[in-house]
């Protein structure tokens, strides 16, 4: 088959893994900026051009979309939908996933374990806000931020009512969340390819620090998951529309929380913490659903 893996850096250990990984089971992979991509929006003939002629046909595209070209990576991605080419993750999926509210009451209609969750641009009663997630401590994050930036655990009252207030000054749009403490600084990744978990990780966060994020310090461990955070997982991915994505749950005493979908999680602390080849099981995930057309929203919405 040929495939393109859409990435802006073809170093990063992801992407490198994909092309090996795909080269290695016979297919035709190449890498394409999804930013020097541009389009041809020519009625009933689509085409996507790089670097000054027109892509090829492909079988399928493995989207590698960071969080800050979104917009721009997903109107890529539709583009090739348009073309009929299959791709692993969907563009109204990726979008879907992306917008932090959005996915949270996609989640919340399927009635999916989440923390206590407020949201608010300029809240006349910060008190009320606070009564709504449970009170103190909460953690405060920006709508826009990813990777662990622009989230902040306020350990009291005081504390979020002064940060609220700061991003209220900044007119930024808020989550404020109940403080899951029981996790322990701890969350589970879940690795979800066609509507199975084939791998997760426990993620352990550094000391002094409550985000688990491994470029901040955390560090990762293999992990047994309980038969309601593996569902969990599939109906948080199913909720999101996405083949393929990482879903970070919390332990809380209430049962597994979904604090996020991920559409194009990393591949090295997950291989590495379980040993397992996630890379080699997305291409036999396109081997057996890539067909032409076979796209679901075609380019729409």
């Amino acid at each position: 088959m040929k495939i393109a893996i859409l990435s802006r850096n073809p170093n990063l250990y992801s992407t490198r893994r994909l092309k090996e990984s795909g080269e290695k089971a016979g297919h035709d992979i190449e890498i394409i900026d999804t930013l020097h991509c541009y389009m041809d929006i020519t009625s009933n003939r689509p085409a996507v051009r790089y670097k000054g002629e027109a892509l090829p046909k492909y079988d399928a595209i493995i989207p590698r979309i960071g969080a800050s070209v979104t917009f721009y990576g997903t109107a890529v991605v539709r583009q090739f939908e348009m073309m009929g080419t299959f791709s692993i993750n969907e563009s109204v999926a990726i979008s879907r996933s992306r917008d932090k509210l959005r996915s949270l009451q996609l989640l919340s209609r399927k009635g999916i374990g989440l923390p206590k969750t407020g949201f608010a641009r300029h809240p006349d009663k910060i008190d009320d806000l606070l009564k709504v997630v449970g009170g103190a401590p909460v953690v405060i994050k920006l709508l826009e931020g990813t990777q662990g930036i622009g989230v902040v655990l306020a350990e009291s009252r005081k504390a979020a009512e002064s940060i609220i207030e700061a991003f209220m000054g900044l007119k930024a749009n808020i989550l404020v969340q109940e403080y899951i403490k029981e996790a322990g600084g701890a969350d589970i990744r879940c690795l979800v390819i066609g509507g199975k978990v084939v791998a997760a990780m426990k993620r352990q966060a550094a000391p002094g620090e409550f985000r688990s994020n491994l470029h901040r310090g955390g560090s990762a461990e293999l992990i047994k998951l309980t038969p309601t955070e593996r569902k969990t997982a599939v109906l948080a991915a199913k909720a999101m529309g996405l083949n393929m994505c990482g879903v970070d749950i919390l332990r809380s005493n209430s049962g597994p929380v979904v604090m996020e979908v991920n559409s194009s999680p990393g591949l090295e602390g997950i291989e590495s913490a379980t040993g397992k080849d996630v890379a080699s099981m997305i291409f036999e995930f396109i081997e057996k659903e890539a067909k032409p057309n076979k796209t679901k929203t075609k380019g729409k919405g």
